[in-house]
């Protein structure tokens, strides 16, 4: 049997790849000879019909005239690009005049990058964000948590009630802490539970260091055979990662919180550098946390038993860590809107906070 790739002219065939002169004549070439009907395929198809002597012998010449000819129309279409974009490079002029970079639009605000910065540090930990309504009924945000009728914190000077509506079972209210994220999370999820709830709470107060709509992020850990030294150890990890220093030192002081027994004031100690205080060192002690192990009467009010399941519980205020670990001392400027302020402490939108890379900017 004849050659059957001599009934295709394959020098021919080159020669009209090679002089295509733009891209829509070498895909007309291509369809040609590799398309369904092309004349390459169609000798392909012959192979089936050949016996096994002759397909030994076409085989090779046939696949190989496919791979010159798809070789050939690779290398002409490389060709017509790199014209392309030499005629596109002669024809553009590039204006001097114009600023090396695009001028600073808009900036991401501390506090959503503390709480990127938060989540990141935490689900290396193992938890999970969780969110709640930040308009609550008083059980989940006062009864629950073990909050007695006559404590302080329900008094209308410290919290925004919402008026009383006929039928209601429950007064509303602002959320006064994330603390009902908790106990939401505890109702309507089984343990082991290891969550942090950040998000917008409010109170009635206003001064340098306070607002009356602030954030807040509030750690929860649900598990068998929990105690104080995972409280610790956990804290300790999230500080010396969130300000990016090994010299991180905690003092755990007793304290009273209605849902915590027992429950500790966490310090950490801070350095003199340059006439600030710095997160670091033991020069002396700032609070920055409230935290202790979940009252068994919490975890009861949610359906859990508290001879089987213990935890611990933390919380601080999320523009409180952002002052201390970019160097803001008004907490109102926060929430004034001032496009200065934003743009001197506001974050690129590129700032994307990774363990690997650091989480602060």
């Amino acid at each position: 049997m004849a050659s059957q790739t001599h009934e295709i002219d394959e020098t021919t065939l080159l020669a009209r790849i090679d002089a295509a002169p733009d891209m829509a004549a070498l895909e007309a070439e291509r369809v040609a000879a590799l398309g369904k009907q092309g004349t390459i395929t169609q000798l392909l198809k012959t192979m089936g019909q050949m016996s096994p002597e002759q397909r030994q012998a076409e085989g090779p010449r046939i696949h190989g005239l496919r791979e010159r000819v798809t070789t050939a129309i690779a290398d002409r279409k490389a060709a017509l690009e790199a014209a392309a974009l030499e005629r596109k490079l002669a024809t553009e002029t590039l204006d001097m005049t114009l600023p090396a970079e695009p001028r600073l639009q808009g900036s991401v605000h501390p506090v959503s990058q503390v709480m990127d910065e938060l989540a990141e540090i935490f689900a290396d930990l193992g938890f999970s964000v969780a969110t709640g309504p930040e308009i609550e009924d008083d059980w989940h945000n006062f009864t629950a948590l073990n909050i007695p009728e006559s404590h302080p914190a329900r008094a209308m000077h410290d919290t925004f009630y919402f008026p009383d509506e006929d039928g209601a079972e429950r007064k509303m209210l602002l959320r006064t802490h994330t603390s009902p994220v908790q106990i939401r999370t505890m109702v309507t999820q089984k343990p082991p539970i290891y969550i942090i709830a950040p998000g917008r709470t409010y109170r009635s107060d206003s001064d340098a260091t306070h607002t009356p709509m602030f954030h807040q992020v509030e750690g929860l850990v649900i598990d068998r055979g929990i105690h104080m030294g995972h409280l610790k150890w956990t804290l300790e990890t999230f500080l010396k990662a969130f300000f990016e220093r090994d010299d991180i030192v905690l003092r755990l002081r007793p304290s009273y919180f209605p849902f915590t027994e027992p429950g500790a004031e966490v310090d950490v100690g801070f350095s003199i550098e340059k006439g600030k205080r710095v997160i670091g060192g033991s020069e002396g002690w700032m609070e920055v946390l409230g935290s202790g192990m979940v009252h068994p009467k919490v975890i009861a009010a949610c359906g859990l038993d508290p001879d089987e399941w213990q935890g611990f519980a933390f919380g601080c205020g999320i523009d409180r860590l952002a002052m201390l670990k970019y160097g803001m001392d008004d907490l109102r400027a926060f929430f004034d809107g001032d496009l200065r302020w934003l743009k001197h402490y506001g974050f690129s939108a590129l700032d994307v906070p990774t363990l690997s890379g650091g989480v602060g900017a």
